[in-house]
């Protein structure tokens, strides 16, 4: 990366189907925007998300991984 680039982290999200992912959807409908960089997953709960899925996240690439419930 050169000194000029500005660094946009590149982001897994995990996000539950009850809560989180309905967050992420009504600021959808709201048109809010958010970074291009983040990737989302709905999973149907929080708490079922594999610790492995994290640590293959973070070999995949990402820089950092968020589990929201």
């Amino acid at each position: 990366m050169k000194m000029d680039e500005i660094y946009e982290p590149r982001i897994l999200a995990f996000l539950c189907n009850w809560c989180a992912y309905a967050g992420a959807d009504v600021a959808g409908v709201s048109r809010l925007q958010y970074p291009s960089t983040i990737r989302v997953i709905r999973t149907m709960c929080s708490g079922r998300v594999d610790p492995i899925y994290v640590v293959q996240g973070l070999k995949s690439g990402f820089d950092s991984i968020l589990v929201c419930g």
